[in-house]
C-alpha cells in the first residue's frame, strides 16, 4: 500500500512489491493472482464475517436493521487501519483495472446479503426483492464510503450508518 501511495498503482510493478516485501516474484504469485489482488487481501474474510454477523442476528430484528448492524460490525476499523483503508478505497474508485476486480467482489458481497434476505423471508435469493435490497445496500455503503473519503474528519461507521438509515427509511429526507 505504501508503494501504491508513493508511486501510484499503475507505476508500481509486481517486482517492486515483491522486492519491498523481501520475497521473490514467484512467492508473490503464490499468494496473489495479480497486483490488484493485494488491495483485496482480506476481502474473503470480510465476506465470511458479514455472513457470520447476518446469521447471528436475532430473527426479531427488522430486516434492514439486521443488515445495517452487520455492515457496521464488519466495517469497524481502528484508527491505524483507516489510513490504509482510505488509500485502498481511493485506488478502487480511481484505477480502472482495480474497478473491474471490485465489481466481481462487490457482487460476492451482494450475494451474501441476498442469501440472508432470501433465508429470512423464505424467498429465493435470486428474487427481485432479495437482489434489489442487496444491491441497494451495496450502493448505500459505497455512498457512505465515498462521503467518508471526501472529508477525513468524518467517521466511517457514522457515514455508513447514515446511508443505511436512509435506506431503511425509504430515503425520507432528514
Amino acid at each position: 500500500m505504501r508503494l501504491f501511495d508513493q508511486r501510484g498503482f499503475d507505476e508500481t510493478t509486481v517486482d517492486d512489491i515483491a522486492r519491498a516485501a523481501g520475497v521473490s516474484r514467484r512467492t508473490f504469485f503464490r499468494y496473489f493472482d495479480s497486483k490488484s489482488a493485494v488491495l483485496w487481501n482480506n476481502f474473503d474474510r470480510e465476506i465470511d464475517e458479514l455472513r457470520r454477523h447476518l446469521s447471528a442476528t436475532d430473527h426479531a430484528t427488522p430486516l434492514v436493521d439486521a443488515i445495517r448492524q452487520a455492515v457496521l460490525a464488519v466495517n469497524d476499523y481502528g484508527a491505524d487501519d483507516s489510513v490504509e483503508l482510505a488509500l485502498r478505497m481511493k485506488l478502487i474508485n480511481s484505477v480502472s483495472s482495480v474497478q473491474s476486480t471490485a465489481a466481481v467482489l462487490y457482487a460476492a458481497w451482494e450475494r451474501v446479503i441476498a442469501e440472508f434476505v432470501g433465508q429470512r423471508l423464505a424467498i429465493a435469493p435470486t428474487s427481485l426483492y432479495a437482489v434489489a435490497l442487496s444491491r441497494a445496500t451495496s450502493g448505500a455503503c459505497r455512498a457512505g464510503f465515498d462521503q467518508w473519503l471526501l472529508d477525513p474528519d468524518l467517521d466511517l461507521r457514522e457515514c455508513l450508518d447514515e446511508a443505511m438509515t436512509y435506506l431503511a427509511t425509504g430515503f425520507a429526507r432528514p
